[in-house]
């Protein structure tokens, strides 16, 4: 496998986890997708219409700032992307992310936290953020011990 990253966004801590898990078994450099501006409790609040989170993911446009860029995005061909799943899709800071680099060629794989849902179209709704990446599907990692996500990698080589 080529020089691997795990990019993640966590709002609540549940898919950093996962994601330094998954950094381990895969032997991969780990990155933080982090807001500009840090998400609050009431902005994740997905019960209020008015909510940052529930503006963000009812327009189609919004693309959050992050706070900061993976310096090096050219020495990795893979690219395992995290996120928890918000109203059965990735959060749009996740179209913010795969937008700011240019990931053509480069291997993409997701993977997310939920309570309740898989990952559904989300990688439909991703590609045309990265047209020209290779996408490898995902999974749902809820839970999965490091021996699980070693051999969900290896089955990807």
């Amino acid at each position: 496998m080529k020089k691997a990253l795990v990019a993640y966004f966590s709002a609540s801590g549940t898919t950093k986890r996962a994601a330094a898990l998954l950094a381990k078994a895969a032997g991969a450099d780990l990155f933080e997708i982090e807001p500009s501006s840090p998400y609050t409790p009431a902005d994740l609040d997905w019960t209020n219409k008015k909510s940052r989170s529930s503006v963000e993911m009812n327009d189609p446009s919004s693309r959050p700032a992050v706070k900061s860029r993976v310096e090096n995005m050219a020495d990795y061909g893979t690219v395992f992307l995290g996120f928890p799943i918000w109203w059965y899709t990735a959060p749009t800071i996740i179209k913010t992310f795969l937008e700011s680099y240019d990931l053509a060629g480069k291997e993409i794989v997701l993977f997310a936290t939920s309570g309740g849902s898989g990952l559904g179209k989300t990688e439909n709704a991703l590609r045309p953020c990265a047209p020209h990446a290779v996408w490898k599907g995902g999974k749902l990692i809820n839970g999965a011990s490091e021996s699980a996500l070693k051999s969900w990698v290896e089955s990807l080589i």
